[in-house]
């Protein structure tokens, strides 16, 4: 059983929020990872590298990947899946998850696309895909926190 903060209101309504969040963003992430190798759905599969920017397979022919981001995928998503049991860490998976996206958009934009240090690889595409999953991770990371600590400052659930 998930504890939970309570108060004169009840349990908190963010355990549930944290932990749905947690849950569809490791899903989608698996599914992802997943996706990355199928043909079809990732475009020039013939293509696929282990990494670097070398690998020409693109994910729905607009996300480039290779094989090890497509394990990275995996892992970031079994994680997701792996944390929805409680709403701390679901709070600490996507305000982690939303700071190393950040990173990553911020590493995206310095190495360029046809830079050797591109070992990812990424693409304008990812570029903007990460900052998006950045900003909305951190988003309902914090204000997860913020609602687990309720009106009160109570501590957060174990």
């Amino acid at each position: 059983m998930d504890a939970t903060h309570t108060g004169a209101t009840g349990p908190s309504k963010a355990v549930p929020f944290l932990r749905t969040a947690a849950l569809v963003y490791g899903a989608v992430f698996v599914l992802v990872g997943i996706a990355g190798f199928i043909p079809g759905i990732t475009t020039n599969y013939d293509h696929l590298e282990f990494a670097g920017h070398e690998s020409h397979a693109e994910l729905l022919g607009i996300f480039q990947v290779s094989i090890l981001h497509n394990i990275v995928h995996l892992l970031f998503g079994v994680v997701g899946l792996a944390v929805a049991r409680k709403a701390t860490a679901s709070a600490a998976y996507l305000v982690g998850g939303g700071f190393v996206y950040l990173l990553l958009w911020v590493y995206g934009l310095a190495v360029g696309h046809g830079s050797d240090a591109n070992f990812v690889p990424l693409n304008t595409a990812d570029n903007w895909l990460h900052l998006a999953l950045a900003l909305t991770m951190l988003a309902l990371g914090f204000a997860g926190y913020r609602a687990l600590r309720g009106p009160v400052g109570g501590q957060y659930p174990a």
